[in-house]
């Protein structure tokens, strides 16, 4: 929530990158991050990246766990949906299966966190091999719709839309931040509004003043 003096503090998010093996996170989130292409990279379990950016004139402290897709790593996805705030479900347009996963990726994501309404970010990566697409655009956004998720296509290779995936899920973010704020302090505004022990204790207090007040005068 804004100071009165407009001062913005610097908000300190967790972003998860989640989607199949092999169909670009690492990629994807290398190349915002360091601004670079990976030819050639060797599967991890994780790797975690920290990054400082700007959305719309505010400072955002970004953390990218960027998850491994293979099978057996499949048990730390719950770990992962657990401790992230905002999520970006990847799959590649070149592979229907990945874009199918997507949908046991999200009940996942619900289940755990408890809420429909998480920030949630959908990737359609490799768009520059669009002439091996698998998974047509207007399916995809059929699912956004569903979803309400904003779908993006991009290509690490490219560097189409990269920047524009992570932004949109901090500017989510900074949205549901912003709300629960001013949430909080409207709680605890009508909580001081309707409780009547706060006036009376001051009353009472003022009585004892004045009594004594007396006391000393006379």
């Amino acid at each position: 929530m804004p100071s009165r003096y407009g001062y913005q503090p610097c908000r300190e998010f967790h972003a998860v990158v989640l989607g199949a093996g092999g169909v670009g996170k690492s990629c994807l989130t290398a190349q915002f991050v360091h601004q670079e292409w990976i030819e050639n990279y060797d599967p991890t379990i994780e790797d975690t990246y920290r990054t400082q950016l700007t959305v719309d004139g505010r400072q955002v402290m970004l953390e990218i766990l960027d998850t491994a897709g293979a099978d057996q790593f499949v048990a730390m996805r719950d770990l992962y949906m657990k401790t992230g705030q905002g999520f970006l479900l990847v799959f590649s347009i070149t592979s229907r299966s990945s874009f199918d996963e997507l949908v046991s990726l999200r009940e996942d994501i619900i289940r755990i966190k408890d809420d429909e309404n998480i920030p949630i970010v959908i990737v359609g990566n490799k768009a520059d091999l669009v002439d091996q697409r698998q998974v047509d655009r207007a399916r995809a956004f059929a699912i956004s719709q569903q979803w309400q998720a904003p779908y993006y296509e991009s290509s690490a290779r490219t560097r189409t839309n990269v920047d524009e995936v992570f932004i949109d899920l901090c500017r989510q973010m900074l949205r549901r931040d912003d709300y629960h704020d001013d949430s909080r302090a409207d709680d605890i505004y009508y909580q001081k509004a309707e409780d009547p022990s706060s006036s009376t204790k001051k009353k009472r207090r003022r009585k004892r003043k004045d009594r004594d007040h007396r006391c000393i005068i006379l």
